[in-house]
């Protein structure tokens, strides 16, 4: 019999698992382990503390009595629940190898008292051909406080309804643990009791936002509940206030010096930091010397300190419609590492030469020093080049050639990037114009004109750049990967495509980025370009920070990565790190081992990160044009239908640019069946078609602020149940009796649509 020695080699689980399929066939106590594996004397602290990371991974699960076991013999997987507002949730597994394809559905029954986020253990039961999950174990709760709404009620029992409408299970307040908040108050209240069987959790109410309304409360809310960091780190602060906002004479030597070459920073309106700058030169070959000079972020911020701290745990910085949470302290984010003009500032520079055809055949990398000679904004810009408005460029007249070079060698590096098949989802974009309460007052399209076009290149460009010589230099490095879509999802895509009249044209495990842009193109100016481009973009994956280099799909890229942002993106700032590691010297091993061990890890948290921030400013969007749409009931509008479910349609308004929901509850004409592959509902009498790209009237029936919603009609449909009604009032909402089209669960399961 094998012993297990578990101090002389670096940890491998897979060594432990295969001792423990071979020699252990039951769960067992940690002391049964040890006497059955023969675990050495010395050697059972560290054994113990194996097991339990095997624990913390999921691969075992610890069970009454203290005893392991593995968690695939014991039919368990480990994952995170997802719940839905409508009661049921689906588990993720963690352990890749036990994905089926699908996440595991949970019905509310099986919940077990588990709550939206938390860790949990599932049994796994096949009925037939549907996989169904009953959690057994939570093993890490993921909400130890909670925002929410405070009510008392007509027994004097005060309780918090949560905010998220994910979390279903309401918590209790005892008497005096109400910390001071009124009824109908929003407030953070932390969990000091779970759930059980019998009775809810229990908490105490920690802080009072104020009510729903108040000025400001829809910003805390959202900060509190994507735990968002508001205010920065003392010693961060500290830090960054030491470095002062001028750039010593010391740190400019030994660096390329860019100071006499014209230099702009082009930006918004409303920017206040600015980490890249362009510079632009003819070369007498005809090509272009083109400049992309990113803020030196790396050089002040040192790998491990205080500000570095603060910037990983943040991941990025979060942006809301009237503030901004900044990765880094304002001394730093808009002082010195601010590319502000007139001033000298610390670059790290990818200067690459631009040929006719927008190749980039030669490039040099630099520790640059640069002194900006102008502040410009994207709309002086195109004022200038798309405008040629006179008074803009006689205001910038030293600078009108440069920017006309720029918008030709933009020109070039976008053919060249369409010639490859690269796929550019050019949708339309909101802007929000809030008064100052913070209330919105308009919502308007905020279109990219050509200077836009021309910095987004650009950075395109640099960050590619930069990946292949990461890459080339075969040392560990970070990559921006936008994996391959899975072939089922581009299946069903090109299934719906098919029926406009747009397939595809390519069987899905063939499929490449071109073939979508093709498409997009044919679809250009048509009604239902924005939804099926939608659609698409559904059927992609999502990108991530990886240090496996998969490639950009999306991009249409070998090689990708981001390098032009370390003020807001935190891994910017690590890439900035590895390519001053690697210019003019070689790693030693132990380097690349401790960078091989580190930037998944970098990679996966800043990911998640990532996704925390889009999360959180769509929804703090979304509930500034709910609440901007709330005194407009009864008001008819126009839009298009830029979803189908199930449950009814989605309907994006032309004017103003807001999205709602036409329940089929509403749609009580006739029964409706919803054709998933289609994505069309079709009355089952009339014949009548809903499909997306569609164009709608719609009037506005409720606005729902608790829950972000805005509830629609179909005009159409309301004045005839209206007229069919006559004096009894309308009539009975119609929905159909089978299967799934009413978007509960039937005989084939939920829809993965039902997680949106």
């Amino acid at each position: 019999m094998t012993k297990i020695d578990v101090t002389g080699a670096p940890w491998q689980p897979e060594v432990v698992l295969a001792r423990l399929r071979e020699q252990v066939g039951h769960p067992a106590t940690m002391r049964e382990l040890i006497r059955v594996l023969e675990v050495l004397p010395d050697d059972r602290s560290a054994f113990r503390r194996r097991i339990r990371k095997l624990v913390e991974t999921g691969e075992m699960i610890r069970i009454r009595g203290n005893r392991y076991g593995l968690a695939d013999r014991m039919n368990l997987v480990v994952g995170r629940l997802q719940v839905n507002p409508r009661g049921f949730g689906f588990v993720t597994p963690e352990t890749q190898a036990k994905r089926t394809g699908d996440d595991i559905y949970v019905a509310g029954v099986n919940l077990h008292q588990a709550m939206h986020g938390d860790r949990v253990a599932v049994r796994v039961e096949r009925n037939g051909g549907r996989v169904d999950g009953r959690i057994v174990r939570v093993l890490e709760r993921a909400n130890h406080d909670l925002v929410g709404r405070y009510e008392v009620d007509k027994s004097g029992v005060g309780f918090v309804v949560p905010f998220d409408a994910r979390v279903v299970l309401d918590v209790q307040i005892p008497v005096d643990a109400e910390g001071g908040a009124r009824s109908g108050q929003m407030v953070v209240v932390q969990i000091d009791g779970w759930p059980t069987g019998t009775r809810s959790a229990i908490g105490h109410i920690v802080e009072v936002l104020g009510a729903l309304d108040d000025p400001g409360v829809d910003n805390a809310l959202i900060i509190r509940k994507y735990r968002i960091p508001d205010a920065h780190d003392a010693d961060a602060v500290a830090e960054a206030e030491q470095l002062g906002d001028v750039v010593a004479p010391a740190d400019v030597s030994h660096r390329t010096d860019f100071r006499e070459t014209t230099t702009v920073t082009i930006d918004g309106e409303t920017a206040r930091d600015f980490d890249d700058a362009i510079t632009l030169e003819t070369l007498p070959n005809g090509n272009h010397w083109l400049g992309v000079h990113i803020a030196d972020v790396a050089h002040y911020v040192r790998e491990g300190s205080a500000l570095d701290r603060c910037a990983y745990e943040r991941g990025t910085s979060v942006y809301f419609p009237e503030r901004a949470l900044h990765m880094f302290p304002s001394p730093l984010a808009t002082g010195l590492c601010s590319l502000n003009p007139g001033v000298d500032r610390l670059v790290q520079s990818c200067v690459m030469e631009i040929d006719s055809r927008g190749a980039v055949v030669r490039f040099e990398m630099h520790d640059g020093v640069i002194r900006s000679d102008a502040r410009m904004t994207y709309t002086a810009v195109d004022a200038i080049l798309t405008e040629r408005d006179p008074s803009t460029r006689q205001a910038h007249t030293g600078l009108v050639p440069l920017f006309e070079a720029m918008e030709t060698v933009y020109r070039r590096l976008h053919a060249r990037r369409v010639r490859r098949g690269s796929i550019d989802f050019d949708l339309k974009a909101t802007r929000l114009v809030l008064d100052e309460a913070g209330l919105v007052e308009d919502i308007v399209a905020a279109d990219r004109n050509v200077a836009h076009r021309i910095i987004e290149e650009f950075m395109l460009v640099a960050n590619e750049t930069v990946a292949g010589f990461l890459q080339d230099s075969g040392a560990p490095a970070l990559f921006r990967v936008h994996p391959v879509p899975d072939p089922m999802k581009v299946a069903e895509f090109d299934a719906f495509a098919g029926t406009l009249g747009h397939a595809l044209g390519v069987l899905p495990e063939q499929v490449r980025p071109r073939h979508f842009q093709q498409l997009l193109k044919r679809l250009h100016g048509l009604p239902e370009e924005r939804p099926v481009a939608l659609l698409m973009l559904r059927t992609m994956q999502k990108a991530q920070y990886d240090s496996v280099n998969a490639g950009h799909f999306g991009l249409a890229s070998k090689t990708y990565t981001h390098f032009t942002s370390p003020i807001r993106r935190y891994p910017d700032l690590v890439v900035h790190r590895l390519l001053r590691e690697r210019r003019g010297r070689e790693l030693s091993a132990e380097r690349q081992e401790e960078l091989s061990a580190a930037l998944p890890e970098v990679g996966r948290h800043t990911s998640v990160m990532e996704r925390r921030a889009e999360e959180a400013e769509r929804e703090i969007i979304q509930w500034k044009k709910v609440r901007f749409m709330a005194d407009k009931v009864g008001d008819e509008f126009t839009g298009y239908v830029t979803g189908v479910t199930g449950f009814g349609l989605f309907v994006e308004l032309i004017e103003p640019f807001v999205e709602g929901l036409v329940h089929i509850s509403s749609m009580a004409d006739d029964y409706y069946r919803f054709l998933d592959a289609d994505h069309t509902l079709v009355g089952e009498n009339t014949g009548q078609t809903y499909k997306l790209g569609d164009t709608v009237a719609v009037q506005l029936l409720r606005v729902d602020t608790d829950r972000r919603q805005i509830d629609l009609g179909l005009v159409e449909i309301l004045a005839a149940v209206r007229a069919s009604a006559g004096p009894r009032g309308p009539g009975r909402s119609r929905v159909a009796p089978r299967g799934r089209s009413s978007g509960k669960r039937g005989r084939g399961g939920p829809r993965r649509s039902d997680r949106r």
